[in-house]
């Protein structure tokens, strides 16, 4: 008998060097820095490509959300790659896509120059990000996963979430320091361009880094024991739907917690006439970084306490907090403040347990395929459309509280099952729950067993 290949952790594997670790870890700084900065300039940019106004935000945000539909096709194209070839190709190949799209996004000619088929031009070029960045965060967090040391997987894979949050602070302040630092006409002339240029470089230096990557020793394993899914989708269709809805389960309330209570929040200020636009993105900037040091603990906290604890009273809290939150940021620069910073802390740590917590859900076999059907089909629908959908509420009624009312249903929703949730933390399942030794032939089990 030998341990089912498919249950990688039920034998010893050995970690991947800190500097291929490194290099996946902040190589997420690129996809958010582009997403984020999209939301971020979302007012300027609705001048820019959709003429301006309430419509042009409305419009802005759409065309964000429609965007992201093209995320879960993306994972499933990449995925069935990183499952069959190997991560390390489908994070080369998924940078160099973001690379090129975000070149030409800032060389795009604007409303004022060749009238609406600017915006359309624009939401083209997000559709080809967000395919390309469908397959990226799966990519990385599956590497990260099987890279790491056991005992340090949730703080590990957690850094893949504080690196996206150095890109969205990135974001936040390349947009803060253009806005702040041109005139209106120069701007929406040439300035609106800045950020993308950074973006493009950043990317390109990031594709070089990656070249020199190592595979990942999981990927490695499966290479070895021949049990490499000849067709990962199915094979995860087949074998883990139930592991594909908890996926999905824990990926919606990251998803509304980061989308809403987070890169929405500019444009909520904005809108409500809370702050003014420079003072919206340079309080964004100061909540990104709290969410850099809370995720980090987050991951270091899952490692010690399991998964499941740390999820179920986050998704309390988000139960409790946002409304609240939101009202607060109606009440002057200082609760605004008080407020972005608690509900960007409550969406950080949401995404930190949910990066490792849901690549747990399934074994390495299949494991980016599972993750396209389950965890990025529910940031498609949880997180691009969400902002979108918060603004439209807001608009209609005038409720503040809206987006925190949306964030707290989908919290209430999900928590049936993630306290259900078997624990999947190495070291924290019970006896029962524990990988078991099976031949490698027979069917495979749903991964992992319920508790």
């Amino acid at each position: 008998m030998q341990a089912d290949p498919r249950q990688p952790y039920a034998h010893p594997h050995s970690p991947l060097p800190r500097r291929s670790l490194a290099v996946a870890a902040l190589s997420t700084i690129v996809e958010w820095y582009d997403f984020t900065l999209y939301l971020y300039f979302a007012t300027v940019l609705s001048r820019i490509f959709f003429g301006g106004g309430a419509g042009g935000l409305g419009d802005a945000l759409a065309g964000f959300a429609l965007a992201y539909l093209m995320r879960p096709v993306g994972a499933i194209v990449f995925g069935h790659i990183g499952d069959r070839y190997g991560r390390r190709r489908t994070m080369i190949l998924s940078m160099a896509m973001m690379t090129a799209a975000m070149l030409a996004t800032a060389m795009l000619p604007t409303h004022a120059q060749v009238g609406p088929a600017a915006g359309w031009l624009m939401i083209g070029l997000r559709c080809l990000m967000a395919f390309s960045v469908g397959g990226e965060y799966t990519g990385v967090v599956a590497y990260l996963l099987e890279g790491a040391p056991n005992d340090r997987r949730g703080l590990v894979t957690s850094l893949a979430s504080a690196a996206s949050e150095v890109g969205a602070l990135l974001a936040a302040g390349v947009s803060a320091l253009t806005v702040a630092s041109l005139s209106e006409a120069a701007l929406a002339g040439w300035g609106w361009r800045i950020p993308f240029f950074v973006g493009a470089a950043l990317a390109g230096i990031i594709l070089l880094a990656r070249s020199t990557m190592e595979e990942s020793p999981d990927f490695l394993r499966q290479q070895r024991a021949a049990t490499t899914p000849t067709s990962p989708l199915r094979h995860s269709l087949r074998h883990h739907r139930a592991a594909i809805g908890r996926g999905f389960a824990i990926s919606a309330l990251g998803s509304i917690s980061y989308y809403v209570g987070i890169t929405y929040v500019p444009s909520f200020l904005s809108a409500m006439g809370a702050t003014g636009e420079a003072d919206a993105l340079w309080l964004s900037t100061l909540a990104a970084l709290a969410v850099i040091m809370v995720t980090p603990l987050t991951g270091w906290l899952t490692d010690r306490v399991g998964r499941r604890p740390v999820l179920v009273g986050l998704a309390i809290a988000g139960v409790l907090l946002p409304m609240l939150l939101f009202l607060m940021m109606q009440g002057g620069f200082a609760m605004a403040l008080a407020g972005a910073v608690l509900l960007a802390c409550l969406g950080g740590a949401v995404s930190a347990v949910g990066a490792v917590a849901t690549a747990e859900q399934f074994p390495g076999e299949g494991r980016l395929s599972g993750l396209a059907f389950g965890a990025t089909s529910a940031t498609a629908l949880f997180g691009g459309l969400t902002p979108w959908l918060a603004h439209h509420v807001v608009e209609g009624s005038g409720w503040a509280a809206a987006p925190g009312a949306m964030i707290a249903l989908v919290a209430l929703c999900v928590l049936p099952v993630l306290i259900a949730l078997p624990e999947t933390a190495p070291g924290k399942m019970r006896p029962e729950t524990a990988p078991r030794k099976m031949k490698a032939a027979d069917p495979s089990p749903d991964w992992p067993p319920v508790s």
